[in-house]
């Protein structure tokens, strides 16, 4: 008999949009209007017409939400609430009996499409030597199919906690944390909340940047010069959606909760034209199908406000696998922040570079190369594990 309180029940969970939102969604693409365009300035002044237009047509015409969640409802889903909120997540335990717990975190505008190829390589390698994962995948508290947040707060910190506790409640008393983008912030902060629990973070950026102090910047390197001058050209020119997520995320979302072509140009902003068009509209008809593109850029305002922090630097082993066209982490840096790295990896992958300056080749490397990302999180795990 099932004991379990019915506030932190485990209920299974299946995906089954109503046709009815479908035939609303291609009603509002085909009666879209674009905005008014200068001639001859690229994108210079943002997301093209051409590009938006070229990406609607296709969710409209080419698209098939049905395949993706017969796709997505092949995995065993499920929710729970904690804190309060629904939190919606993939549980794909390993047939093997020495796989190790880890759970797999997404950020903004992604979602869990990113890690959909690495699930079948991670729990069941072909390779009985390799390592093998028990996978818990959430949505993000207020993304995709854990459902608009009811509540205040839902920021890094309480996100990490949160996971905490799923990860308790499925009963993994030790597990990894791998995360992406945001994910990249809620693996490290569930270190620092638990550190006896986290046998160890693997993330594709390091978040750390510099205090100010100008002895900070003695001797760099010329690669962490580059990095530093990347990460510059990124705050002049592409930050302008952290800034107004962190200040004004309501004002925006009338414009993206009312209009899919309003959110895809919005979030089609940070998903590169290397990716391919069924990845960019499958993650935009997550958000847009569970009404999630308001609460989802919440999360920016949550953490620019929220006022605490967990003191100090993680101590759990920890591996970056960072891939070039992506944000570029400082060694000099993380080492102030993380005090146990034990695997520094930078890939520069012929196939994902990209002749255009707003394309960040690599940032969704668990779908971009999975190959790669699989096997650095093998080879990391297999040394802390």
């Amino acid at each position: 008999m099932n004991t379990q309180p019915a506030a932190s029940a485990i209920r299974p969970f299946r995906i089954d949009i109503p046709q009815a939102q479908l035939d609303d969604l291609n009603e509002r693409l085909r009666k879209a209007v674009l905005p008014n365009e200068l001639p001859g300035v690229g994108d210079a002044y943002g997301v093209t017409n051409a590009r938006v237009q070229g990406l609607a047509q296709y969710w409209l015409n080419e698209f098939d939400w049905r395949a993706l969640e017969a796709k997505l409802n092949a995995y065993p889903q499920f929710t729970t609430e904690i804190e309060g909120e629904d939190i919606h997540f993939l549980h794909v335990r390993s047939p093997r009996e020495d796989a190790v717990p880890a759970v797999l975190i997404h950020g903004w505008p992604g979602s869990i499409l990113e890690y959909l190829d690495v699930i079948e390589p991670l729990t069941n390698p072909a390779d009985a030597q390799a390592p093998a994962f028990h996978l818990v995948i959430p949505s993000l508290p207020g993304f995709g199919f854990s459902g608009p947040t009811r509540s205040t707060g839902w920021g890094t910190r309480r996100t990490a906690r949160a996971f905490v506790e799923l990860m308790a409640r499925l009963g993994y008393e030790r597990f990894g944390a791998i995360g992406n983008d945001a994910g990249s912030m809620v693996a490290p902060e569930m270190a620092r909340i638990a550190p006896d629990r986290v046998a160890g973070m693997h993330v594709t950026q390091l978040f750390s940047f510099p205090s100010g102090d100008p002895a900070e910047f003695a001797d760099l390197s010329a690669e962490d010069q580059a990095a530093l001058a990347h990460l510059q050209w990124f705050m002049d020119n592409k930050f302008a959606f952290n800034t107004l997520h962190s200040q004004q995320p309501q004002t925006l979302a009338f414009a993206i909760s009312d209009s899919p072509i309003g959110l895809l140009g919005w979030n089609s902003q940070l998903m590169g034209e290397s990716l391919d068009a069924d990845f960019i509209i499958g993650n935009i008809a997550i958000y847009w199908l569970t009404d999630t593109a308001a609460s989802s850029i919440r999360f920016y305002w949550e953490d620019a406000h929220d006022t605490e922090r967990t003191p100090g630097p993680t101590t759990v082993p920890t591996a970056l696998a960072m891939f070039k066209g992506d944000f570029q982490s400082i060694r000099r840096f993380a080492d102030r922040d993380h005090k146990n790295i034990v695997s520094w990896h930078a890939y520069d992958v012929a196939s994902m570079r990209s002749d255009g300056a707003n394309d960040a080749a690599g940032h969704y490397a668990a779908h971009e190369v999975p190959e790669i990302l699989i096997a650095d999180i093998r080879e990391f795990f297999a040394r802390v594990s």
